[in-house]
């Protein structure tokens, strides 16, 4: 580096040359006998506290002598020599603060790292660790879980089937009052409609068991007694929206309980338990396979605006599988049963189960929300897995009574 020359101070001789930044003739930094006599001010503290110099301008304004100059050099900043203020003083007698670690630099200070110039560094922005982001399941669901209740209900289906058939009646009508709880629930929190509950809690219920006792005419008259009385609870409301209202109870009534009524007639034949079984196998290959083919060769979209995630070769692969379940069971396990049959039946129940899942999604997406409920963990509600199967029972339960009779 270059010398520096010095400032101009006062000449040899004069008053307060040599008190902090000159030289005397013995070499010692402010001598009073070097050069003239020392600043009375100045002492022992002074000397050490305060720097000398043309850099620190505590010299008075002079005129330099002919041929003295003055030579700094600073020092590079590097990793080996840390700030001042940081493990050096920057005066003698200032306090000493230890600098941080190299590798880890102090909170909300940038990083730096050398530089291509000697003596430089450049700063880097401080950049967080990344964190390990949770791997999503497919659709945001938790599939343990929904592997784990699907068991359960599938246990609970099959025991009150071959054990004792009227509990299985005992669960079509829970899951009919769980399903109208949830829908009328959903509608009041988000479009505020309010469709009176008691009476088709008990209408549902009554369709049901009516439908299995007495046939389909006993459930199509609990469904017009269940409507009137969905009109008559409503009056006791203000008339702001009554009609709204009870012809959202209506659409209740017939969506959930009367079209589980058909569960209720499959099984009230001889052989309702192989009819159920039927019913809701073709149903769930349907979904099974839509799913598989779909996710594994599906590139043409369905219905993107109600189901973005179903293609049309995922219902074609939901058919076909349907189609051989169906085949193979109504060969199998109904009593007078044919293979071609159960062919048209799976495609049938195929193409209805399809179409109940892209009503509910309707539904769901006219309402705003992703689920109907939050009662079956990794599924949702009891009504997102009836979707596929209220539309598909009543054309189970037609054809099987058209093939073999009811």
């Amino acid at each position: 580096m270059p010398p520096v020359p010095a400032e101009p101070g006062p000449p040899r001789g004069a008053p307060g040359f040599g008190r902090t930044g000159g030289r005397g003739p013995s070499g010692a930094p402010g001598h009073p006998g070097a050069g003239g006599p020392a600043d009375p001010a100045a002492g022992p503290a002074r000397e050490a506290g305060r720097l000398g110099g043309p850099l620190f301008r505590d010299e008075h304004a002079g005129t330099a002598p002919p041929g003295v100059t003055e030579t700094v050099v600073l020092r590079a900043i590097s990793d080996d020599a840390p700030a001042p203020g940081h493990g050096t003083p920057p005066y003698p007698g200032a306090p000493v603060h230890p600098a941080p670690p190299p590798s880890h630099p102090a909170a909300g200070q940038p990083r730096f790292v050398p530089s291509s110039h000697p003596g430089q560094e450049t700063p880097v922005a401080a950049q967080s660790d990344p964190q390990p982001q949770p791997r999503k399941q497919r659709g945001g669901r938790n599939l343990q879980a929904a592997i784990g209740v699907g068991v359960g209900l599938g246990a609970v289906i099959i025991a009150s089937l071959f054990v004792v058939k009227a509990l299985f009646l005992v669960v079509v009508m829970a899951a009919v009052a769980v399903g109208v709880w949830e829908l009328t629930s959903r509608l009041a929190e988000r479009k505020e409609i309010k469709a009176p509950l008691v009476p088709l809690v008990v209408g549902g219920i009554a369709m049901v068991a009516t439908g299995y006792w007495s046939g389909i005419q006993w459930a199509a008259a609990s469904l017009a007694l269940t409507g009137l009385a969905v009109m008559v609870w409503r009056m006791a409301a203000p008339p702001e929206n009554y009609l709204r209202d009870i012809t959202a109870g209506v659409f209740t009534a017939f969506y959930v309980p009367f079209l589980a009524t058909f569960v209720a007639l499959m099984l009230a034949a001889d052989d309702g338990p192989q009819r159920i079984v039927l019913f809701l196998i073709v149903t769930i290959c349907s979904d099974t396979g839509a799913y598989a083919v779909g996710y594994k060769f599906g590139r043409t979209k369905l219905a993107p605006t109600i189901s973005p995630g179903k293609t049309r070769e995922g219902l074609a692969g939901g058919i076909g599988l349907s189609m051989l379940a169906g085949a193979l069971l109504m060969q199998l396990i109904i009593d007078g049963g044919s293979w071609w049959q159960g062919l048209i039946l799976g495609g049938c129940a195929a193409v209805t189960a399809t179409l109940g899942d892209l009503g509910e999604s309707m539904i769901k997406r006219d309402l705003g929300i992703k689920d109907m409920g939050t009662l079956l963990p990794g599924h949702g509600g009891i009504m997102d897995r009836l979707d596929s199967l209220l539309p598909t029972a009543p054309v189970v339960w037609l054809l099987l009574a058209a093939f073999v009779g009811s």
